[in-house]
């Protein structure tokens, strides 16, 4: 029996620029850096393939090399910041991240969702109460987090299915839910309650609230969140002073948004 052809591609498809993204791809906070084996391996291309991605990008400012290992800049940002930007979310969220975080005197951010991944695309920060500094662009895996569960409570049925059999929960701190049912009943929860708490799941002594973001049509297109040291905000704090005040900016977040939208809609 003759084996299966592979579907036939659309004539406009473009193989290399395929290739090129998923060299960018290969790249993750697990592997920041990498050989140019090590990125051949990974993407299934030959080597000479490899190289010649990987130096174009060197060229493109997209990827840098001290010879050996390659690594992405912070230009690579740019791809997926336009998507965020043209949406006009970041800046139209900003001022209201201020005033939240002037109020309750914590940081602030918004997120969106890339693969199993949050993305930080916009954040006000006081002290600094991560070992990790966050900045615009920061990625932390979604199952862990405030903000990932609040996008993942917006998956349906399927999806959440699709996550939950592929996504790699890891043990970050003892608290960390790795355990696939326990956490698909934690999204439902999530999802029913309308906003998720996640405590010192992430790291040690980081308390955080997230709230989604809808745009008109009802559907989560990022998440907001408020973090917190658990040394100095206990839960009853969070219910009582952070939730009533993140609630409020995520509505007044979207109320933007329709705002927005409604005026390009009378353009």
């Amino acid at each position: 029996m003759p084996p299966a052809e592979e579907p036939a591609r659309d004539t406009h498809f473009v193989q290399s620029l395929e290739r090129g993204l998923s060299v960018i791809r290969a790249f993750s906070a697990e592997h920041p850096s990498m050989t140019l084996s090590d990125v051949a391996r990974t993407t299934g291309l030959t080597r000479a393939a490899a190289r010649r991605f990987l130096l174009t990008l060197v060229d493109l400012g997209y990827v840098r090399t001290d010879g050996r290992l390659f690594s992405l800049t912070p230009r690579v940002l740019d791809l997926g910041y336009a998507y965020v930007a043209s949406a006009g979310l970041p800046d139209l969220a900003q001022p209201h991240l201020e005033d939240l975080s002037s109020r309750v005197r914590e940081s602030v951010s918004v997120s969106v969702l890339d693969g199993d991944d949050i993305v930080y695309v916009a954040r006000v920060a006081t002290l600094r109460i991560m070992t990790v500094a966050i900045t615009v662009g920061t990625r932390f895996p979604a199952a862990a987090t405030s903000m990932g569960r609040v996008l993942l409570a917006g998956f349906d049925g399927d999806e959440l299915d699709s996550f939950l059999a592929r996504a790699e929960l890891r043990k970050l701190t003892e608290a960390t839910i790795t355990d696939p049912g326990e956490l698909r009943a934690e999204i439902h929860r999530v999802r029913e309650q309308g906003y998720a708490v996640v405590d010192q799941e992430l790291e040690a002594g980081l308390r955080s609230l997230a709230a989604p973001i809808r745009d008109g049509s009802g559907r989560v297109i990022a998440a907001a969140n408020v973090s917190a040291h658990a040394g100095r905000s206990s839960v009853e704090n969070v219910y009582r002073d952070l939730l009533p005040a993140l609630l409020e900016t995520t509505g007044r977040i979207e109320a933007d948004l329709a705002a927005v939208g409604r005026r390009s809609a009378d353009l």
